[in-house]
């Protein structure tokens, strides 16, 4: 406040204009990220909006330029310039009329509708509440990150968190000869898993043709989670940690099956107290540690997890020490790296060298490396150019011949060797970045995880053990070739049987789906569209506040329920519901209204079960998504009551003018339905209005994510290899 000397400053943190950071601007066509003051071109068609750099303006012949199919004609472009900043905005306060920015006195806009909001600033409304003018709100009247529902994942990490950090409270008192209560401790922590959804990860289509002689299949099932975690600090929850995990289960084909993958992991500053923890790191590191290992603790069910986390070498060290202390309580079998694991046969290795072994992770670096060295290796096959050099098989050296194992190659094993070659001399020099931690023991010879039958192992020496197949090849060896090779003396093998790795790995949480937080690329444009940023700690807390906000209050476009007594929206988590009748739900005001309701059977809430409340809201959506395919067919006097209401949602976004954008409820609703439906149709003549464009449309947005996301992870890579050079 000693520094607020102007009206023009903001009267809580005494600073005028403030800038946000600006969001990146990525190239359609190339993917390349646009420098800040750089000239581009965009073109925005109906749903759609392209950006050109200048190169791949020029670069393009002709009147129009060709993007995904589309063609776009350069009359239409305007030209632009990075150089746009976006300042923070403002709020007057109703009482005194001082203006404050919004993200200062966490002011939620999206209620400030047309500007009549009515809004109190804390200095005002703290002398009403002195003068007894006003009552302060209740506990809970904000529903915050604890309100949200709880998982068996969540309660896991919890638990186990709670008393990790109880007893190094403990330990640090002891060790600072001080009671419990003088030292300071974590507190207000709260962990919520806000998305768990199915999801289908399909193979590119260059590396899926070379390996198709294997067998490899054409898409991976997986289950995506993200997980976060809050601290309340001075009354706000702030999100100090988040991770997208790729979770592939039992049933899932090789080489995914029962593999885990750390997608994203990010985590801010601020979290409380700043202290350091007995082991000696901060109390904050210490804290991101014990999250990770006790969700790598809840998933051992799971044979093996990857972490391939391409981060600078002092992030790097700070979760290899993690992973080492998590070995230390015998958490994890084996650290090592994808390239010593899959691309270096040596000691009794037997494992045939091919990228049909290498774990398949979406967004991950090595699939769109690969894709990008096939096409070069077609390019060179279409241009003769083989031709000039020897066949494909020619140009693969004898020793990499002799470690595939193969004497006759066929061309697509050629290339899968070659690429093999390419892929290993790219990720060597920074194989450390590429994490892999084994939860199960991995057998010497095949190198696949063992889950079931017995395990062979070899007492006289460390670490080698056979599965049962190769237990059997084993022993059909002629002597000169069986372990230990090249010694004269055979050491015996003992029989041990795998009994602690479950065969099902069927999670048992419930489905979570929010609209914005599906995935990372998700997360990280919803964040950058609506300017929530986390580089200070006063937009760290409001830009927390307001991803609860929306992850509270999703449900009105898409669980929402119509009151049986005032036919009202109602969400499915402010309802009464019968306890025998499947769909006779009441709103609270209906509900409380002299009388009650006329009704035999009992009632229950569902404002303080969560839970619940997302299950009936899930059970309606399913309803909801059943009864759009039902209206889009039914041409007649339906047997369903509700299906009425779909087609006149139907008629209603035919003639509506204000749509979806401009924040016309009926029209966001239909939206909302018809996208949940388009992203689980399969069929190419679906009677659903404008499924086929929702499809296309998802197909161009993934292709854009993909390209952009390719150049972010290749200039991440060339970055890395700089640094290790």
């Amino acid at each position: 406040m000693k520094h607020s000397t102007s009206e023009k400053s903001c009267q809580l943190c005494g600073l005028e204009k403030l800038m946000f950071e600006p969001p990146p601007i990525y190239c359609t066509p190339c993917a390349a990220r646009i420098k800040r003051n750089s000239v581009y071109y965009t073109a925005t068609p109906p749903d759609r909006q392209y950006c050109f750099c200048i190169p791949c303006y020029n670069d393009a012949c002709g009147d129009t330029i060709v993007v995904y199919g589309t063609s776009i004609p350069k009359a239409g472009m305007k030209e632009k310039e990075n150089n746009e900043e976006t300042e923070e905005s403002w709020v007057q306060c109703d009482k005194c009329e001082a203006w404050q920015h919004q993200i200062c006195a966490l002011f939620d806009c999206r209620k400030n509708n047309g500007g009549q909001a009515e809004y109190t600033c804390p200095k005002c409304y703290a002398a009403q509440v002195g003068r007894g003018e006003r009552v302060p709100s209740p506990q809970g009247a904000v529903l915050g990150a604890k309100y949200l529902p709880k998982t068996i994942l969540s309660d896991h990490i919890e638990q186990r968190l709670f008393r990790k950090l109880k007893l190094e409270r403990q330990l640090r008192a002891r060790l600072q000869r001080k009671d419990y209560d003088e030292v300071p401790g974590a507190e207000s922590l709260i962990v919520r898993l806000i998305s768990s959804l199915d999801k289908k990860m399909e193979i590119k289509p260059r590396l899926h043709e070379i390996l198709q002689e294997e067998n490899y299949p054409s898409e991976f099932p997986y289950k995506s989670k993200v997980l976060f975690l809050f601290q309340k600090i001075e009354g706000v929850e702030v999100c100090h940690f988040g991770m997208n995990l790729q979770e592939f289960g039992s049933e899932c084909q090789q080489p995914n099956q029962r593999r885990v993958y750390i997608s994203y992991l990010d985590s801010v500053k601020y979290f409380r107290p700043d202290v350091k923890a007995v082991t000696g790191e901060s109390l904050r590191t210490f804290v991101y540690h014990e999250i990770l290992a006790n969700w790598i603790f809840r998933i051992l069910q799971i044979s093996r997890v990857h972490k391939l986390l391409h981060m600078g070498m002092s992030t790097i060290e700070r979760y290899l020490s993690m992973l080492r202390k998590a070995a230390m309580q015998n958490i994890v079998v084996a650290v090592t790296n994808l390239y010593d694991h899959f691309f270096v046969c040596s000691g009794e290795c037997k494992a045939k060298v091919t990228a049909a072994r290498l774990p398949y992770f979406d967004g991950d670096y090595w699939p769109f490396a690969a894709e990008d060295m096939i096409y070069q290796l077609q390019q060179e096959e279409d241009e003769k150019e083989w031709h000039k050099k020897g066949t494909i098989e020619k140009t693969i050296t004898e020793r990499a011949i002799k470690a595939s194992g193969q004497s006759d190659l066929s061309v697509n094993a050629a290339k899968d060797l070659l690429l093999m070659h390419k892929l290993g001399e790219m990720i060597r020099p920074m194989k450390e970045d590429f994490i892999m931690v084994h939860l199960q023991h991995a057998c010497t010879h095949c190198c696949n995880v063992m889950v079931s039958g017995n395990s062979w192992v070899c007492k006289q020496c460390r670490n080698f053990q056979l599965c049962d197949n190769c237990y059997k090849a084993e022993q059909q060896r002629e002597d000169g070739e069986r372990h230990p090779m090249n010694q004269k003396e055979k050491h015996l093998l003992h029989a041990v049987e795998i009994t602690d790795v479950p065969g099902d790995t069927k999670d048992k949480d419930e489905i979570l789906e929010f609209e914005f937080f599906r995935s990372t690329e998700h997360i990280l444009l919803f964040c950058q569209e609506n300017h929530y940023q986390f580089d200070t700690f006063r937009r760290a807390k409001y830009s927390s506040m307001m991803i609860l906000c929306y992850l509270h209050n999703l449900t009105p476009r898409a669980l929402t329920l119509t009151c049986y007594i005032c036919h009202r929206s109602i969400r499915a988590s402010q309802c009464w519901r019968c306890e025998t009748c499947p769909d006779y739900d009441v709103c609270n005001t209906c509900y409380q209204k002299d009388g009650r309701i006329d009704h035999p059977h009992n009632f229950y809430n569902t404002f303080n079960d969560n839970k619940k409340a997302l299950q009936l809201g899930v059970m309606q959506l399913r309803k909801m998504l059943d009864l759009l395919v039902n209206a889009s067919q039914c041409y007649m006097d339906c047997e369903y009551p509700n299906c009425g209401k779909l087609k006149a949602l139907f008629r209603h976004g035919k003639r509506c003018d204000i749509r979806a954008p401009g924040g016309c409820f009926p029209c966001q609703k239909m939206w909302y339905l018809i996208s949940l439906h388009a992203r689980e149709c399969k069929k190419s003549d679906c009677s659903v209005p404008r499924c086929r464009d929702v499809k296309e449309y998802g197909r161009w947005q993934r292709q854009i994510l993909d390209s952009q996301r390719k150049v972010v992870v290749m200039d991440m890579m060339r970055q890395r290899t700089a640094q290790v050079a």
